[in-house]
């Protein structure tokens, strides 16, 4: 087993065949070959390419937000013209044109279902098999909320409607995703406390997943990764999946203050770019990190963020160079 394992984030790129024709058995289908390209690609660590979430009706956003909030009690699809108007104005939120919901009531998981959603695509896999789900920071952000009058409070119910759950995936690996916090480190205090309710109910292991943004295939969010260190020393988490290819190089040596009990997951696939990376150049980064950082530092690598904006045949010319600029690094014959 090499020391270095490769993964992905989550998204894949919807099938065309499954946008024409979308039916349950179509989207088993469709589960089946995502999973089965990833492992012949040699990732280690699989995922669904998040088509659990798969709407025909909300392609733009790749079910990150709407998926979890619509089915959930106390939520409704319904808001003021007025509200609209706040809400695209709302700093964080521009890169939205509509809330996927307004919080009316106490917060409940309401129809969701995720275990369901991870057995079936866990059983089709042969790897060790990753779940993702959206973290309580970034639901609690996009919504409108007329019942809690507190983000911090209302990422809290959201956490706890999570946990119960997560407590009963049945994965090897559970990644919570938050794409908003990066652009607003200010928040951080609740948002691990948030965050951390969700973790600490994961039965395999506990994974995050930050990133400044792949909104359409652009960065959304402002900051830098040495404004978030209390934050990622904070978490619940076996090891954090970090943006760090379209990153500035500069930026790698804050994650030094990184907790050692915390495995680093670097990221060396620019998903914004068409380009596919040689894996010379996977390597490279790999080695760059490792001079930086301290050997044995990095415990994962993978693609900055979901492949849901590229092609297929350029997503999965990534994923190889992924795993052979690993076998390079760590001088594996191919």
């Amino acid at each position: 087993m090499p020391r270095i394992q490769t993964t992905v984030v989550g998204s894949y790129p919807v099938p065309d065949w499954l946008l024409a024709a979308p039916s349950e058995q179509a989207l088993l289908d469709a589960t089946r070959v995502v999973i089965g390209t990833q492992e012949q690609a040699g990732i280690d660590v699989v995922c669904d390419g998040e088509l659990y979430r798969f709407d025909v009706n909300h392609p733009e956003t790749n079910g990150m937000i709407e998926y979890f909030v619509r089915p959930m009690d106390g939520i409704t699809q319904r808001f003021s013209f007025d509200d609209l108007i706040a809400y695209r104005s709302a700093s964080g939120m521009k890169f939205r044109t509509r809330p996927p919901g307004t919080v009316v009531g106490p917060i409940g998981h309401g129809s969701l279902d995720l275990p369901l959603a991870c057995a079936r695509a866990h059983a089709l896999a042969n790897k060790t098999f990753k779940f993702t789900v959206t973290g309580p920071h970034m639901l609690a952000k996009t919504l409108i909320d007329k019942h809690y009058g507190d983000p911090a409070a209302l990422a809290l119910a959201i956490a706890d409607a999570l946990a119960a759950q997560v407590r009963h995936l049945d994965a090897d690996v559970v990644q919570i995703d938050e794409a908003n916090l990066p652009g607003h480190p200010a928040e951080w205090e609740w948002a691990a406390a948030a965050i951390n309710r969700v973790l600490d109910a994961v039965r395999g292991t506990p994974a995050v997943h930050l990133c400044f943004g792949n909104y359409g295939g652009q960065t959304v969010q402002k900051g830098t990764w040495d404004q978030l260190l209390r934050y990622l020393n904070a978490l619940h988490a076996d090891h954090v999946v970090l943006e760090c290819a379209h990153r500035p190089p500069e930026e790698l040596a804050a994650l030094r203050e990184l907790r050692p009990e915390i495995g680093l997951g670097l990221g060396v696939v620019d998903i914004k770019r068409t380009d596919v990376e040689s894996a010379d150049a996977v390597a490279r980064a790999i080695e760059r990190a490792e001079t930086l950082l301290g050997p044995g530092r990095v415990r994962y690598i993978h693609p900055d963020c979901g492949f849901w904006m590229l092609k297929r045949s350029i997503a999965d010319a990534k994923m190889r160079a992924l795993a052979l600029g690993r076998d390079r690094f760590e001088g594996i014959a191919s």
